[in-house]
């Protein structure tokens, strides 16, 4: 900018010589300042656009990139009774579900006679299931997820008796009772015909249940603090040490690998959580992720990343064509014979390949643009799928393919 205002200041003096050499000379000097002054506008705007069009670096806070080892959720699960269903509970031929309502009735002093087996159709076997999230100390409520093991055909209006929740290490560590909440709807009429929305053998128990126990972690016992990344990328890791060398001071983070971070961290408790609050806000620039294309084997779903290209390849997809075509045969008895005429059924079945076409796509071709040319020429899910296997094997599908 500098050399645009010399031009303006030596263009002006230049201007102002020539006028007072003469005045006929004044509107050449006042279209020399228009021009210089359009210059330096278009400078200006020129690096105006510039600015504005340069790409921002993708960033993202460090807590939506990585977890700290250790502070975790943890699995609870258990078996418990739900009662006090309409008549839509377990049948008589899940026996453990009147066994355990015996059960529960001789806690409280109440025993059945020998032979005889309990028939409760208002109540259901249930699998009790939670998790148990970091940091939960006793007194804390968690919600639960109810879940039929036996026939029952719907859990809604139920309660389930107080449950004890187990860890992976058989301790108890919740204790869960409450209303059942399913979100199904379930109608039957006489007849026996019913109709259901959403699953009714299954519901929650929201804030059912009650921490009892805490689970003891190693999060303030080392003098350092492990960050493990949601998708491993050695160029994420290396961005998140230099992020947290400019914020919060050279040295303290080091990368063992494309997963892990270390960061030493305060011993102090207190200062401790301080520093784990400022290292989540801390923006890192995220690596490019792998392409990838996903396919839902069940449901035929095709989901394509970007970056997926194929390098040059040919393919040829083609199937067989089934014709199968049923037709009737009389067949008429013999003169003076005492048979009977007959119609028999014929069936006429054909098995030829179909006609396949030979596509060819050149090197960088976007995946997408296979994809919607085999969707062009009727082809489904399964079709796809496969030419996406073959290119796989051969090799010339740039990118992960992932079948769910």
């Amino acid at each position: 900018m500098e050399s645009m205002h010399e031009i303006m200041i030596e263009s002006s003096m230049r201007a102002t010589g020539a006028a007072g050499a003469s005045g006929a000379t004044g509107g050449g000097a006042s279209a020399c300042w228009r021009r210089v002054s359009l210059v330096v506008v278009l400078g200006w705007s020129a690096a105006l656009t510039m600015a504005l069009a340069a790409p921002a670096a993708r960033a993202t806070a460090l807590r939506d990139l990585a977890h700290v080892e250790g502070v975790r959720e943890n699995q609870l699960i258990g078996y418990g009774l739900v009662v006090g269903l309409a008549n839509t509970g377990d049948g008589q031929q899940i026996r453990y579900t009147g066994q355990s309502v015996a059960n529960l009735l001789k806690q409280f002093g109440l025993s059945m006679p020998e032979g005889i087996r309990l028939r409760a159709r208002n109540a259901a076997a249930v699998m009790v299931s939670a998790s148990f999230p970091p940091g939960y100390t006793r007194g804390q409520k968690i919600d639960v997820t109810v879940s039929s093991v036996g026939d029952a055909k719907s859990l809604r209006g139920g309660t389930l008796l107080l449950t004890p929740l187990r860890g992976a290490d058989g301790e108890v560590y919740a204790l869960a009772q409450g209303s059942v909440v399913v979100p199904g709807v379930s109608a039957q009429g006489r007849s026996g015909t019913s109709v259901t929305v959403n699953a009714t053998a299954a519901g929650r128990v929201p804030q059912g249940a009650t921490i009892e126990r805490a689970i003891d972690t190693d999060f303030d016992m080392r003098p350092y603090v492990r960050l493990s990344l949601t998708r491993p990328s050695f160029e994420t890791a290396s961005n998140v040490v230099k992020a947290i060398g400019r914020a919060l001071g050279p040295g303290l983070a080091t990368s063992r690998d494309a997963t892990s971070v270390d960061v030493v961290a305060p011993t102090d408790p207190t200062a401790r959580v301080a520093f784990m609050a400022r290292l989540d806000a801390i923006d890192v620039a995220t690596g490019k992720p792998r392409p990838r294309v996903v396919f839902n084997s069940r449901t035929g779903t095709v989901v394509v990343s970007e970056g997926v290209t194929v390098s040059p390849a040919a393919v040829s997809h083609g199937a067989l064509k089934v014709t199968i075509r049923e037709g009737a045969v009389i067949s008429q008895p013999g003169p003076f014979s005492s048979g009977q005429t007959v119609v028999a059924p014929e069936s006429d079945v054909e098995i030829e390949p179909a006609s396949g076409r030979m596509f060819e796509w050149p090197a960088g071709t976007k995946l997408q643009t296979i994809v919607d040319t085999v969707n062009a020429i009727g082809a489904g899910p399964d079709d796809v799928m496969a030419i996406l296997q073959a290119l796989d094997q051969a090799g010339a599908l740039n990118g992960e393919l992932i079948v769910i």
